[in-house]
């Protein structure tokens, strides 16, 4: 009798994990990271995923509506390390980064540029006319002229002059 339990139990778990192993692998998603996840217009972008840590080999870069150019993988290392730099747009908002992998699985992250929408009108505001301040008119010097020996400063010390 216990045997027939035992068996009754193990086919059980066997036909669950059959029903369950495949949805559970669908839904895992491939492990990588985008950062920084607040960036400034025009910032700088970094992402990473490692092959034997649960991420994958990238088959495409990183795209997105919100980087000024593809995010290409430039950088590798241990563990299967792919990593790679980017640059943020010019236009602040909530954008989503995407790439596959070699095995087709397709994963994305969420960032922000930060700073305030443009807004759907465009009118440039008008700029007051420059008005630089009047400079005053310098004063003409008045020239001084000396009236004679000692206001000139021409003679020599008087104790030491060689008057013969």
């Amino acid at each position: 009798m216990l045997k027939k339990v035992m068996v009754g139990a193990l086919v059980l778990g066997a036909a669950q994990l059959a029903v369950i192993g495949p949805a559970a692998a669908e839904a895992k998603d491939v492990s990588w990271f985008l950062a920084p996840t607040e960036v400034e217009p025009g910032g700088e972008i970094y992402a990473e995923t490692k092959a034997a840590m649960g991420g994958c080999g990238p088959a495409t870069p990183v795209t997105s509506p919100g980087f000024a150019a593809p995010l290409q993988w430039t950088i590798g290392g241990n563990w299967g390390k792919v990593a790679g730099y980017g640059k943020a747009g010019k236009t602040p908002g909530k954008y989503t980064a995407t790439f596959t992998c070699s095995n087709g699985t397709k994963t994305s992250r969420s960032f922000t540029i930060i700073g305030t929408p443009p807004t759907t009108t465009t009118t440039k505001p008008s700029k007051p006319p420059k008005t630089t301040p009047a400079k005053p008119k310098p004063k003409p010097q008045v020239a001084v002229k000396p009236v004679g020996a000692p206001q000139t400063g021409g003679g020599a010390f008087a104790p030491m002059a060689w008057d013969w």
